[in-house]
């Protein structure tokens, strides 16, 4: 089945009835030559004036472009800096070169439900610290140590939290929004649009020192399958991505604040320090969190999805 424009709303992105945020890819100006455009758009920002920004931070704070000599505060201010780039390539890409609302990449309704963002972050948080982080702390307690520095620990937590939420929140936007809405006008089968952003967000992840130590194993479970699969098909039942990004933001805070793995792609001045990183380990908690955090998303809270698979889409195109 082919996702069709929906009339009327060219530009505006306001609410149609059962609409999905993937139908949304059909408002606005969509033609094919577009996505292109607005990806090269996006990708400058974010690989290139973004990468130039995080150089400049890392001469301000450090006085040369080497960031290895940054601190665990200053070095996340210097990864974090090329995010407000990409979020700013995301908001010209759907507005200028789309011509539609930024909040249709979220959703296609006339507002975000941010009882459900919130839903999603209390859904990853709980099994993510219980299996995630105690859970490992039962098995291996010789690689805790507590971080006795707490007033670091104090002033990075505000910045982690207004950081690390324009980092996920734009890779939400991007990945399981502008991507999944690009490829729908390919194909709308929904297995081709759970695939596509899975092996794309997959890609920017295999430079991080996680995949030297875990290698298949941490790739497939840590990136493709639970946040690159899982989430986006979540997203796909939704219509929205409001659980994802409340998801998202879970679980890079849970790691920013309380429990930083030595030797991780992003240090912090976490709460704990995990002297080892343990991939099977770290694989079985992602299998096991992801059954507790959908009882908790659609048990505990509730409510069903937003869109409860729509008569347009419930049937045959899974």
């Amino acid at each position: 089945m082919r996702i069709k424009a929906t009339q009327g709303h060219q530009g505006s992105g306001t609410e149609v009835k059962d609409a999905t945020y993937v139908d949304a890819a059909g408002w606005g100006k969509y033609r094919w030559w577009r996505y292109p455009l607005g990806l090269m758009i996006i990708l400058f920002a974010w690989l290139v004036v973004g990468s130039g920004a995080s150089v400049l931070v890392a001469f301000a704070l450090g006085g040369q472009a080497d960031p290895s000599v940054l601190g665990p505060v200053e070095y996340y201010l210097f990864v974090m800096a090329s995010f407000l780039f990409f979020l700013a390539g995301v908001l010209i890409a759907v507005s200028l070169v789309h011509r539609r609302h930024p909040r249709t990449l979220v959703t296609a309704r006339e507002r975000i439900d941010w009882h459900r963002v919130g839903h999603g972050f209390v859904a990853w948080f709980v099994p993510y610290c219980l299996i995630g982080g105690l859970g490992q702390y039962l098995f291996y307690p010789n690689t805790f140590s507590f971080n006795s520095d707490l007033l670091t620990f104090a002033l990075f937590v505000p910045i982690a939290l207004v950081l690390t939420a324009i980092q996920t929140t734009t890779e939400e936007l991007f990945f399981r929004g502008y991507i999944v809405q690009g490829a729908s006008l390919v194909w709308s089968n929904r297995v081709f649009l759970a695939l596509v952003p899975a092996v794309i967000f997959t890609l920017p992840h295999l430079l991080n020192p996680e995949v030297s130590v875990g290698g298949w194993l941490t790739i497939f479970s840590n990136y493709f399958l639970v946040p690159g699969l899982v989430w986006t098909v979540v997203s796909l039942i939704d219509g929205t991505t409001e659980l994802a990004i409340g998801v998202h933001f879970a679980n890079n805070i849970s790691g920013a604040i309380l429990f930083d793995i030595t030797g991780s792609a992003l240090p912090s001045p976490a709460l704990f320090t995990i002297s080892k990183y343990h991939a099977t380990y770290g694989a079985l908690s992602m299998l096991v969190a992801v059954p507790v955090f959908l009882a908790i998303a659609y048990g505990v809270f509730k409510q069903e999805s937003p869109q409860s698979f729509s008569q347009s889409h419930q049937k045959g195109h899974w």
